[in-house]
């Protein structure tokens, strides 16, 4: 067995407390990694999360199925395979000597197949607009047509995340949070841990943890689903329009709302337990913000008529309160009927969809501006290959020693992909609406902003949304075509994004010392083979469930809303077919909102000159503008009690427990992370298939999820809203 490298930790080691604190200093070159247990159970694993988590995507509830649920499973997998699979050598003394079975299961397979599996875990976004064009729209998109713009906008992030490897992986300050959690349980499934006298190893802790979370999830996933969002503001006052506005965490602002569901906390902010306290703090000051000052201030002041319509919803309205009938201004052609459009009126939205859209110009803004002042310098000396003999971290050099990735295999994949996105652009315009010279704005709109993203990401675990910026540009050069805006939208915004996750996964080849081929590799081929099956698994599903994302049709306790596609669509009606200037320019009601883009900019600049003004306040340091003003860019489809949620666990773990019970904090924290995602995933699919395709439910008064029945209603004199009282 060759030898273990160490080096001196104490001179070496991160300087990032958490990572130091996590990540192991050893690396064992020896171990094998393509192995035939890696692929098999690697491409099973993918394949399977694709499946699930495109399922459960298009529900009331979306349920993700992180990562960590194929890392969990595949460990005793592994170890059978190890046990019963031959450990004959095939052509033995030949150049193609190759065995299935090379020894012990080991760590670095198991990292490879959880990274080959996270190809499958979340969500593809190219998948929302095959959704939008045949269930929305109505219209026809071809599976052929449709597997290529879900591939290419896959794959095309592979380009940037080769381009910008130097600035957001090697560097140690670049640590991303999120990976510790991954890095701790490979840690607990492997490492040989002896547990203290009265304590928890950290394998057993997660097994206790794992059995907690997934007996518990039967209460808030099928006993008792008010537990999803307990507000109890509406209980007190069960007549009251205001109260339940304010009181209500999945229809209003949520004072007070709390879930006892670890989906409220994590399914659309991911896990808190990951998130640093600076970074948890500067969200709840921008959602308290936004929520509990921007918002009542423009709706009870009845800013661009406001009481008329809900106080929360992503829902488009026309002036009277009534919801938008988009189909009744879509021509033929896939185009807007101007007459039909001027007949209806323009379309409103509701104060709180405004301060969406609002904070998202001022995100953007706030994000060039912020990387240019607080990180310019070491872009620009990177750049320059300054720091080319610097000393590095201990991680930096044990990877040193593997064969890197040659940077022109990113670029190969890149040009390929460009090229084929651009021919089906051309030879399917029909279809796709978007003409080529749009496929060449988006890329360059995704490289411009890849680095900057990736740097946020990368120190605070929080991501700003792109995809406003792009409909935005491209709603002003090419109004009136729904199609072409969100393809734009989706190569220019998600290209981008799963750049930040291809260099997340190499990160954490990084932190497990993965030789970078060996990633690449299975990156590629995980990415392919989770992009067919996400597209194969909505194709199923669009074609065998009646009237799927109607809900003026569907059963009021029907599970299959999407409530993310109506997000989807709705931006595409207002950013595509009726387009940016007939709602946010100079035809529009909502012009003003325009100015958030200079209070953007002007917000880190304050910052910037605040910490020079005062260096002895170091907690200035730690505002983050486009975190505090991008903090509620999940809402809608995610609500307030998610929110509320999220930053009670985050202070609870990054400050209570981080500050005072540290080494608690080391062993079990991105443990307990792990085995509360992996317990609630299991119990969610087996009540799904036990019981959810079975149509066996319970009807009582803890089955309504959140009690406030008026918190939808408008409140201006004279509209007529169903279920509502009349003002």
């Amino acid at each position: 067995m060759a030898e273990t490298e160490k080096y001196d930790q104490e001179e070496e080691n991160s300087p990032v407390k958490q990572v130091a604190l996590t990540v192991p200093t050893t690396d064992d070159p020896s171990l094998p990694t393509l192995t035939f247990r890696m692929w098999v159970l690697g491409t099973l694993f993918c394949v399977l999360l694709s499946f699930l988590n495109q399922f459960f995507w298009y529900r009331k509830e979306p349920l993700t199925i992180s990562s960590v649920s194929a890392q969990i499973a595949v460990v005793p997998l592994g170890h059978l395979m190890a046990k019963y699979v031959t450990d004959r050598i095939f052509f033995k003394g030949t150049r193609y000597e190759f065995t299935l079975n090379p020894g012990p299961f080991n760590v670095k397979e198991h990292v490879l197949i959880t990274i080959f599996a996270n190809s499958g875990a979340g969500s593809v976004y190219a998948i929302h607009i095959v959704t939008a064009v045949k269930l929305f729209y109505k219209k026809n998109l071809s599976f052929f047509v449709s597997l290529i713009v879900v591939v290419t906008t896959q794959v095309l992030g592979f380009g940037w995340a080769g381009i910008f490897r130097r600035y957001l992986v090697e560097p140690a300050a670049m640590w991303w949070p999120k990976n510790l959690v991954q890095v701790s349980l490979f840690g607990a499934l492997h490492a040989k841990e002896t547990k203290s006298k009265g304590g928890l190893s950290r394998i057993h802790f997660f097994l206790v943890a794992f059995v907690c979370s997934f007996a518990y999830y039967v209460l808030p996933g099928y006993l008792f689903p008010m537990l999803t969002s307990l507000s109890w503001v509406c209980w007190i006052f069960p007549k009251s329009v205001l109260a339940q506005q304010l009181g209500s965490g999945l229809h209003g602002l949520g004072i007070g709302a709390i879930g006892l569901d670890w989906t409220t906390v994590s399914s659309y902010l991911d896990t808190p337990l990951a998130s640093p306290w600076f970074a948890t703090a500067n969200v709840a000051v921008g959602f308290i913000f936004i929520t509990y000052i921007a918002t009542p201030i423009t709706y009870w002041f009845n800013f661009y008529k406001a009481k008329n319509f809900s106080i929360f919803s992503s829902k488009l309205y026309e002036s009277n309160g009534k919801v938008y009938n988009i189909s009744s201004i879509v021509n033929e052609d896939f185009q807007i009927d101007m007459a039909a459009y001027n007949k209806s009126g323009p379309i409103y939205l509701t104060s709180f969809f405004v301060m969406t859209y609002g904070v998202g110009f001022a995100t953007l803004s706030a994000v060039i501006v912020h990387v240019l002042l607080f990180h310019g310098r070491e872009i620009w000396e990177q750049s320059r290959s300054a720091f080319k003999d610097k000393k590095k971290d201990i991680h930096t050099r044990l990877m040193s020693k593997y064969k890197q990735v040659p940077e022109w295999w990113f670029v190969c994949i890149l040009l390929a992909t460009i090229a084929v996105t651009v021919f089906a652009c051309e030879f399917y315009n029909e279809q796709l609406q978007l003409p080529w010279w749009g496929v060449l704005f988006a890329c360059a709109l995704a490289i411009f902003f890849t680095l900057p993203i990736g740097i946020l990401t990368a120190t605070t675990n929080q991501q700003p949304a792109l995809n406003i910026i792009t409909e935005y540009i491209i709603g002003y050069i090419y109004p009136g075509y729904p199609v072409a805006n969100i393809c734009f939208k989706t190569y220019g915004y998600v290209s981008m994004r799963q750049a930040i996750v291809f260099l997340a996964d190499f990160k954490l080849g990084h932190y497990m010392k993965i030789p970078p081929r060996t990633m690449f590799l299975a990156q590629v081929v995980g990415t392919i083979v989770a992009g067919v099956s996400y597209l194969g698994t909505s194709w199923w599903l669009i074609h065998s469930i009646p009237d799927m994302c109607n809900t003026q049709v569907l059963s009021p306790d029907s599970p299959w809303t999407c409530p993310g596609d109506h997000v989807f669509f709705d931006a595409s009606v207002i950013w595509g077919l009726v387009g940016p200037r007939r709602i946010f320019g100079n035809l529009g009601a909502y012009a003003t909102i325009n100015w958030f883009f200079l209070g953007g900019a002007i917000a880190p600049i304050l910052v910037w000159l605040a910490q020079r003004a005062f260096p002895n306040q170091k907690w200035i340091s730690l505002v983050n503008m486009p975190i505090l003003i991008g903090a509620t860019a999940s809402m809608p489809p995610a609500t307030a009690v998610n929110y509320t949620s999220w930053i009670l666990v985050g202070f609870l773990s990054g400050f209570v427990v981080f500050r005072y019970h540290q080494n608690w904090w080391r062993k079990h924290n991105y443990v307990l992370s792990g085995a509360l995602d992996a317990g609630l995933a299991f119990m969610a699919v087996l009540l799904h298939f036990c019981l959810g395709m079975n149509e066996i439910s319970i009807d009582w008064w803890g089955s309504n999820a959140d009690g406030c029945p008026l918190a939808s209603c408008p409140t201006a004199k004279g509209v007529v809203a169903k279920g509502c009282p009349v003002f």
